[in-house]
């Protein structure tokens, strides 16, 4: 795992800056705390930082190929000793970077379908002038690009090393903003900065001489039907998913919510794993969001060494700065903090590498979504069995029976026309879009003449077979690229991980398994009775404790507005939200936003729309001052004086 980032002229002769390309590096160190290494040739500079999980002498990029191109590359290909044996010949390396690299340069990107694994990578060929950068299926590890004055470009794993190279400036997209408080993210090729842009998931763009010759997806989530898979085939495949992604030099451990997903890929783990098998887990002091007793009860019937993060609002208000900056956009949930200060445990424990549940919603229909979804679109044949189900909705929800009124009902069945392609989503858009309540009037004016409506864009790029599809398997597709890829692999996965320099692996999100799960029937993910990812309660039958087999899902949540106000609030949070403050920003109508906070103050905001709206308005303050506004830091040069690994073309010198 590593933080990549490069610079390549238009014009051969121009030179790269030295100092950049070390400004590049550190601004990733976190990503890659293990060393550091740049390439420089004519008109091109690429840099890698490390964080050595395979082959740890001897994997260090950037790495030249036999053909002579350059490869950067982020993320891990579990099948490499496969492909390795499949390719023959010598290796310098073990690492699956050198596998990588020799597929490239053997056959193109028409390798990439051969790749089994989470990736971000560049591909520098000198002699036709060309950069590939390459971007995994699903999302899982980042990739911005911006064009350049000069026709050059600039890439890196995180905007904030595009910025540190001087030649690309920190400017807000409100367009990009305004994704962040419908869709809970920016939805790539769309960042929450103007200029530059991310390579969406199963995304290429191919760059040559100065000109953008090709941007395209290799590729794309399908949900055209194919023959139903055996019960039996689930357990196998989800097995070898587990036991792939426990591949490295390094001891791998698993994240343990106490839900479903994380249980059964921890109890395949511990199938799996030659070593003692490590799990960690966020306990929180407030009940309400609190899973300790079901990660105690997994822990220790699996038998592995167990250690707990404890969180509270002091914790969150504590590092929620920090997670906006890595998040590099505003939030509309404090979720990512308390997994940020979880990482940072793992690391202080030793472990650098976990794997975790995330993607069995989205793939096997577990989210509330794919429930009100079947409910809605049944309410048009039959009110009466619908408005019955409505009731089993949210049990882990305190809802007094009074506001379960025939007003609520109204309200959830009245949300979004079923003629709409997004109609699964509009309930939790218009929930989010509390937020856009609260801008500028000439932000609104702004976003009306340039910036279009998300929702218009969104339906304007569904895929034409988009059409087919059945209701909830539209929504599953809008899940995995609205919600899954922009916010939780981002914001709540990737970037708080890679914050402490720990790689989060995905089984579930092994494309094998994502094909499986197109193929099961409706009734095997969503069961009668509202019974979610029927599919899997089966197989965790045979290895969990019945009551976490059985537990209906609890979504993962924090605190929002508890840790910012009361007797122990940090004294930043006023000031961000001082009319001043939000005046410098530009973003939102201080004389709205004082409402909201008197609500706050004094106890009486509580539902989790107004939780989304504080939270959304005070990491937009804090995102502006830290990237954008008179504060913004500069970034700062590389950890170590000199890369573990320097080639150096232009001057004939490669070193190690």
């Amino acid at each position: 795992m590593c933080g990549v980032a490069g610079i390549v002229r238009a014009d051969p002769a121009a030179p790269v800056s030295l100092d950049a390309l070390r400004r590049m590096a550190g601004a990733l160190h976190h990503r890659g705390p293990d060393g550091w290494g740049l390439a420089r040739e004519a008109g091109a500079g690429l840099v890698s930082t490390r964080l050595a999980i395979f082959d740890v002498p001897g994997g260090w990029q950037p790495m030249r190929g036999e053909r002579g191109s350059l490869l950067v590359y982020n993320g891990e290909v579990y099948n490499h000793p496969e492909l390795r044996a499949q390719l023959g010949g010598d290796f310098a390396t073990t690492s699956d970077t050198e596998v990588v690299l020799r597929l490239l340069e053997c056959e193109g990107p028409r390798a990439l379908d051969r790749l089994n694994g989470q990736f971000a990578l560049a591909w520098w060929e000198p002699e036709p002038r060309r950069l590939t950068l390459v971007r995994d299926r699903f999302g899982v590890r980042p990739l911005h690009w911006a064009t350049l004055p000069d026709g050059g470009i600039a890439f890196a794993s995180e905007a904030t090393a595009l910025f540190a190279s001087g030649e690309v400036s920190a400017r807000p997209d409100l367009a990009g903003i305004d994704e962040v408080f419908t869709l809970w993210g920016p939805r790539a090729p769309r960042s929450a900065f103007r200029g530059v842009s991310q390579l969406p998931p199963g995304g290429l763009l191919v760059w040559e001489r100065g000109e953008l010759v090709a941007r395209d997806s290799w590729w794309e989530p399908d949900y055209e039907p194919g023959p139903a898979p055996h019960p039996d085939e689930l357990p196998e495949l989800l097995a070898d998913a587990v036991r792939l992604r426990l591949r490295a030099d390094v001891p791998v451990g698993t994240y343990l919510s106490g839900g479903l997903d994380s249980s059964l890929i921890t109890a395949l783990a511990q199938q799996a794993s030659e070593h003692e098998l490590r799990t960690f887990s966020v306990a929180f002091h407030d009940p309400r969001y609190d899973e300790r007793a079901f990660q105690q009860q997994v822990a220790q019937a699996l038998g592995t060494r167990h250690h707990v993060v404890e969180i509270g609002p002091h914790e969150i208000a504590g590092g929620f700065r920090d997670a906006v900056v890595h998040a590099e956009a505003p939030l509309i949930r404090t979720a990512p903090v308390p997994l940020m200060l979880l990482a940072r445990a793992t690391r202080e424990q030793g472990i650098t590498v976990v794997a975790t549940g995330e993607g069995a919603d989205e793939l096997y229909w577990g989210y509330d979504l794919f429930k009100e979804t079947a409910v809605r679109e049944l309410h048009a044949r039959d009110p009466e069995r619908a408005i019955a189900l409505l009731d089993r909705l949210y049990p882990y929800l305190d809802v007094p029976a009074d506001r379960r009124g025939p007003a609520w009902a109204r309200a959830f069945f009245d949300a979004g026309s079923p003629d709409d392609p997004l109609f699964s989503h509009q309930p939790r858009a218009a929930a989010t879009g509390i937020v856009r309540a609260f801008y500028r009037p000439e932000v609104v004016q702004a976003l009306s003449t340039n910036g279009g409506d998300p929702l218009a864009r969104l339906r304007a790029d569904l895929p034409r077979a988009f059409a087919r599809w059945s209701t909830l398997e539209r929504a599953a597709y809008l899940e995995l690229t609205t919600l899954l890829a922009p916010s939780l692999l981002a914001a709540q996965g990737d970037r708080v991980a890679m914050a402490h320099g720990v790689e989060a692996r995905y089984p579930f999100l092994d494309h094998r398994v994502f094909e499986h799960s197109v193929r099961v029937p409706p009734e095997r993910k969503l069961g009668p009775g509202l019974r979610e990812k029927a599919e899997l309660r089966a197989l965790a039958e045979l290895l969990l404790p019945p009551a976490v087999a059985a537990r209906t899902k609890q979504p993962y949540r924090a605190p929002e507005i508890t840790p910012f106000f009361g007797e122990h609030a940090p004294g930043w949070v006023e000031e961000r939200l001082e009319a001043r403050a939000l005046d410098d920003a530009g973003l939102f109508d201080p004389a709205r936003v004082t409402g909201l906070l008197r609500r706050c103050r004094s106890g009486r905001a509580s539902g989790f729309r107004e939780g989304m709206a504080l939270v959304g308005i005070l990491s937009a303050q804090v995102w502006h001052e830290r990237f954008c506004g008179a504060a913004a830091r500069p970034a700062r040069a590389g950890e170590r004086s000199e890369p573990r690994v320097r080639l150096d073309a232009a001057e004939g010198i490669t070193s190690q």
